[in-house]
Protein backbone atom coordinates (compact mmCIF):
# COMPACT_ATOMS: atom_id res chain seq x y z
CA UNK A 1 0.00 0.00 0.00
CA UNK A 2 1.46 3.34 -1.08
CA UNK A 3 1.18 6.20 1.39
CA UNK A 4 2.53 9.71 1.17
CA UNK A 5 6.20 10.13 1.94
CA UNK A 6 5.79 11.97 5.24
CA UNK A 7 3.80 9.28 7.09
CA UNK A 8 5.18 5.75 7.16
CA UNK A 9 2.82 2.79 7.19
CA UNK A 10 3.53 1.96 10.84
CA UNK A 11 3.00 5.58 11.91
CA UNK A 12 -0.23 5.73 9.94
CA UNK A 13 -1.55 2.55 11.61
CA UNK A 14 -0.75 4.04 15.02
CA UNK A 15 -2.35 7.36 14.09
CA UNK A 16 -5.51 5.59 12.92
CA UNK A 17 -5.69 3.56 16.12
CA UNK A 18 -5.22 6.69 18.24
CA UNK A 19 -8.01 8.38 16.29
CA UNK A 20 -10.25 5.37 16.89
CA UNK A 21 -9.42 5.61 20.60
CA UNK A 22 -10.73 9.19 20.58
CA UNK A 23 -7.34 10.90 20.88
CA UNK A 24 -7.99 14.52 19.81
CA UNK A 25 -4.31 15.17 19.01
CA UNK A 26 -4.27 12.21 16.64
CA UNK A 27 -7.48 13.40 15.00
CA UNK A 28 -5.98 16.85 14.63
CA UNK A 29 -2.82 15.36 13.10
CA UNK A 30 -4.83 13.28 10.61
CA UNK A 31 -6.91 16.32 9.70
CA UNK A 32 -3.79 18.47 9.26
CA UNK A 33 -2.17 15.82 7.09
CA UNK A 34 -5.03 15.56 4.60
CA UNK A 35 -6.93 18.86 4.87
CA UNK A 36 -5.06 20.81 2.18
CA UNK A 37 -5.28 18.03 -0.40
CA UNK A 38 -8.92 17.35 0.38
CA UNK A 39 -9.74 21.05 0.22
CA UNK A 40 -8.49 20.93 -3.38
CA UNK A 41 -10.93 18.11 -4.10
CA UNK A 42 -13.80 19.94 -2.38
CA UNK A 43 -13.13 23.12 -4.37
CA UNK A 44 -13.80 21.29 -7.65
CA UNK A 45 -17.27 20.31 -6.41
CA UNK A 46 -18.26 23.55 -4.68
CA UNK A 47 -19.48 26.82 -6.09
CA UNK A 48 -17.36 28.86 -3.66
CA UNK A 49 -14.53 28.51 -1.17
CA UNK A 50 -16.99 28.77 1.71
CA UNK A 51 -19.04 25.91 0.33
CA UNK A 52 -15.86 23.85 -0.17
CA UNK A 53 -14.94 24.46 3.48
CA UNK A 54 -18.37 23.21 4.54
CA UNK A 55 -17.96 20.09 2.41
CA UNK A 56 -14.50 19.55 3.89
CA UNK A 57 -15.85 19.78 7.44
CA UNK A 58 -18.77 17.46 6.65
CA UNK A 59 -16.32 15.06 5.03
CA UNK A 60 -13.99 14.97 8.01
CA UNK A 61 -16.88 14.38 10.37
CA UNK A 62 -17.67 11.33 8.21
CA UNK A 63 -14.00 10.29 8.14
CA UNK A 64 -13.86 10.17 11.93
CA UNK A 65 -17.31 8.59 12.19
CA UNK A 66 -16.47 5.78 9.76
CA UNK A 67 -12.72 5.40 10.32
CA UNK A 68 -13.42 2.06 12.00
CA UNK A 69 -14.59 0.75 8.60
CA UNK A 70 -11.26 1.51 6.88
CA UNK A 71 -9.63 -1.91 6.53
CA UNK A 72 -6.23 -0.80 5.24
CA UNK A 73 -6.91 -1.91 1.68
CA UNK A 74 -5.81 0.83 -0.69
CA UNK A 75 -4.46 4.14 0.48
CA UNK A 76 -6.07 6.01 3.33
CA UNK A 77 -5.83 9.15 1.21
CA UNK A 78 -7.92 7.52 -1.52
CA UNK A 79 -10.47 6.41 1.07
CA UNK A 80 -10.65 9.93 2.54
CA UNK A 81 -10.98 11.40 -0.98
CA UNK A 82 -13.98 9.15 -1.74
CA UNK A 83 -15.61 10.34 1.47
CA UNK A 84 -15.08 13.97 0.45
CA UNK A 85 -16.65 13.33 -2.96
CA UNK A 86 -19.58 11.58 -1.31
CA UNK A 87 -19.96 14.51 1.10
CA UNK A 88 -20.15 16.86 -1.88
CA UNK A 89 -22.69 14.64 -3.65
CA UNK A 90 -24.72 14.29 -0.47
CA UNK A 91 -24.83 18.06 -0.08
CA UNK A 92 -26.49 18.39 -3.49
CA UNK A 93 -28.82 15.45 -3.01
CA UNK A 94 -30.08 17.09 0.19
CA UNK A 95 -30.68 20.40 -1.58
CA UNK A 96 -33.20 19.49 -4.25
CA UNK A 97 -33.26 23.08 -5.48
CA UNK A 98 -29.55 22.90 -6.26
CA UNK A 99 -29.50 19.58 -8.03
CA UNK A 100 -31.79 19.70 -10.98
CA UNK A 101 -31.65 17.91 -14.26
CA UNK A 102 -30.70 20.51 -16.81
CA UNK A 103 -31.31 18.28 -19.79
CA UNK A 104 -33.28 15.07 -19.70
CA UNK A 105 -33.12 12.92 -22.77
CA UNK A 106 -34.47 9.43 -23.17
CA UNK A 107 -32.49 6.26 -22.79
CA UNK A 108 -32.81 5.67 -26.51
CA UNK A 109 -30.49 8.62 -27.05
CA UNK A 110 -27.64 7.08 -25.03
CA UNK A 111 -25.19 7.11 -27.91
CA UNK A 112 -24.35 10.80 -27.83
CA UNK A 113 -20.79 11.08 -29.10
CA UNK A 114 -18.27 12.20 -26.49
CA UNK A 115 -16.25 15.30 -27.29
CA UNK A 116 -12.47 15.10 -27.06
CA UNK A 117 -10.65 15.20 -23.74
CA UNK A 118 -10.62 18.32 -21.65
CA UNK A 119 -7.09 19.61 -22.03
CA UNK A 120 -5.99 23.19 -21.71
CA UNK A 121 -3.06 25.48 -21.11
CA UNK A 122 -5.04 27.74 -18.78
CA UNK A 123 -4.17 28.37 -15.16
CA UNK A 124 -5.79 25.96 -12.69
CA UNK A 125 -7.33 28.86 -10.76
CA UNK A 126 -9.03 30.11 -13.91
CA UNK A 127 -10.35 26.64 -14.71
CA UNK A 128 -11.54 26.19 -11.12
CA UNK A 129 -13.50 29.44 -11.31
CA UNK A 130 -15.06 28.43 -14.61
CA UNK A 131 -16.01 24.98 -13.33
CA UNK A 132 -17.43 26.50 -10.13
CA UNK A 133 -19.61 28.77 -12.28
CA UNK A 134 -21.28 25.81 -14.01
CA UNK A 135 -24.81 24.85 -12.91
CA UNK A 136 -24.47 22.35 -10.02
CA UNK A 137 -25.49 19.22 -11.92
CA UNK A 138 -23.17 20.09 -14.83
CA UNK A 139 -20.33 20.64 -12.35
CA UNK A 140 -20.99 17.31 -10.63
CA UNK A 141 -21.20 15.32 -13.85
CA UNK A 142 -18.12 17.05 -15.29
CA UNK A 143 -16.00 16.45 -12.19
CA UNK A 144 -17.13 12.85 -11.69
CA UNK A 145 -16.46 11.98 -15.32
CA UNK A 146 -13.35 14.01 -16.12
CA UNK A 147 -11.48 14.05 -12.80
CA UNK A 148 -12.73 10.95 -11.01
CA UNK A 149 -13.11 8.65 -14.01
CA UNK A 150 -16.63 7.43 -13.26
CA UNK A 151 -18.69 6.02 -16.13
CA UNK A 152 -21.96 7.61 -17.18
CA UNK A 153 -23.81 4.63 -15.71
CA UNK A 154 -22.11 5.16 -12.32
CA UNK A 155 -22.81 8.90 -12.43
CA UNK A 156 -26.43 8.30 -13.37
CA UNK A 157 -26.82 5.92 -10.43
CA UNK A 158 -25.15 8.37 -8.02
CA UNK A 159 -27.25 11.34 -9.09
CA UNK A 160 -30.50 9.54 -9.85
CA UNK A 161 -30.57 10.62 -13.50
CA UNK A 162 -30.63 8.76 -16.81
CA UNK A 163 -27.36 7.73 -18.43
CA UNK A 164 -28.22 9.82 -21.48
CA UNK A 165 -28.78 12.81 -19.22
CA UNK A 166 -25.31 12.34 -17.75
CA UNK A 167 -23.81 12.26 -21.24
CA UNK A 168 -25.80 15.29 -22.33
CA UNK A 169 -24.90 17.26 -19.20
CA UNK A 170 -21.21 16.46 -19.69
CA UNK A 171 -21.42 17.62 -23.29
CA UNK A 172 -23.21 20.81 -22.24
CA UNK A 173 -20.69 21.46 -19.46
CA UNK A 174 -17.82 21.12 -21.91
CA UNK A 175 -19.59 23.41 -24.38
CA UNK A 176 -20.10 26.06 -21.68
CA UNK A 177 -16.50 25.80 -20.52
CA UNK A 178 -15.22 26.05 -24.08
CA UNK A 179 -17.40 29.12 -24.72
CA UNK A 180 -16.12 30.74 -21.52
CA UNK A 181 -12.52 30.06 -22.47
CA UNK A 182 -13.08 31.45 -25.97
CA UNK A 183 -14.65 34.58 -24.45
CA UNK A 184 -11.60 34.97 -22.19
CA UNK A 185 -9.32 34.61 -25.21
CA UNK A 186 -11.26 37.33 -27.06
CA UNK A 187 -10.88 39.70 -24.11
CA UNK A 188 -7.16 38.98 -23.89
CA UNK A 189 -6.67 39.51 -27.62
CA UNK A 190 -8.68 42.75 -27.71
CA UNK A 191 -7.53 44.16 -24.39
Amino acid sequence: MRQSDDIKQEELAGLIQNCLDGNRQAQSALYAHYADRMMGTCLWYASSREEAEEILQDGFVRVFTYLHSYKGKGSLEGWVRKIMINAALSRYRNKATHLYVVTNIGEEEDDIPEPGGFETNYDVKVLLQLIQSLPPVYRLVFNLYVFEGYSHKEIADMLGIAQGTSKSNLSDARRLLKASLQEMDKKIMSG
